[in-house]
């Protein structure tokens, strides 16, 4: 294996116990969601460096969520409350920190080093509001389009939940007084325009969500034990573990 392939695998090594001088290792907001999708698909990623293969960039979403951050900092610079939280009587304006476009960009994140495992975890928010009491609100923007009601009890959903989870859980042991409901601001392209014209005209909803974070550190503490053991772990139901154990199982015939 090149040494391009072995950047960012974790070391048992080197990546020891942080009281015993070991370096950290970076741990993403995603991975932590392929541990709890594959513990065995995490393990070949994070320690063998076999990579489970990416989907398609979502470009337009990502479009989306540009001119939606640009938005809300117009109003941040200004102290202003959004017409989004006017209409759903959210008493906050955005969240103004100098460290905040660090914490959006993807491979830095907001930060948080958990000593016991010496894992640093590490998620990119799209957005943070704040109420009058000082309490930090945890915002994630979607966009979809679909003429049915948009809705966060949909079974893939629940990846974004736990993904909100995760971010509370960093802002909450950085010392962060947080509110107990974050906000999905989803946008909508509508379809029923009788032309396109070379636009898209999106509507704005926004979805509470009650975070839960007390599950988190004991997944931190049990992909720590993935991660210094010697063993891959047995096959499971995901999609990806599935077909790598039909394809072993074709090549060795």
């Amino acid at each position: 294996m090149s040494g391009k392939a072995k950047r960012g695998l974790y070391d048992p090594l080197r990546h020891g116990s942080g009281r015993a001088g070991g370096e950290p290792y970076k741990l993403s907001r995603s991975k932590i969601e392929l541990f709890l999708q594959s513990p065995r698909m995490f393990y070949l990623d994070r320690r063998l460096g076999i990579k489970v293969p990416s989907g398609p960039a979502f470009t337009l979403n990502s479009a989306v969520d540009e001119l939606l951050k640009r938005e809300f900092d117009i109003l941040r610079k200004k102290g202003h409350a959004h017409d989004i939280m006017k209409q759903y009587k959210i008493d906050a304006v955005p969240f103004a920190h100098p460290e905040l476009d660090v914490w959006r960009q993807n491979f830095t994140g907001k930060q948080y080093l958990h000593e016991q495992t010496n894992l640093l975890i590490f998620g990119a928010v799209d957005d943070l509001w704040v109420n009058p009491k000082g309490e930090i609100i945890i915002v994630d923007y979607k966009s979809t389009s679909t003429s049915k009601e948009i809705s966060l009890d949909d079974q893939w959903k629940q990846v974004f939940k736990r993904q909100m989870d995760i971010y509370a859980w960093i802002f909450q042991k950085s010392g962060f007084k947080l509110n107990d409901t974050g906000y999905f601001v989803y946008a909508n392209a509508e379809k029923d325009r009788p032309r396109f014209d070379a636009r898209l005209e999106f509507a704005l909803t926004l979805h509470p969500y009650k975070h839960d974070s007390s599950w988190v550190e004991s997944v931190i503490f049990d992909i720590k034990t993935a991660l210094d053991g010697n063993k891959i772990p047995p096959s499971d139901e995901s999609e990806y573990s599935q077909f790598l154990d039909e394809a072993v199982r074709v090549l060795g015939e």
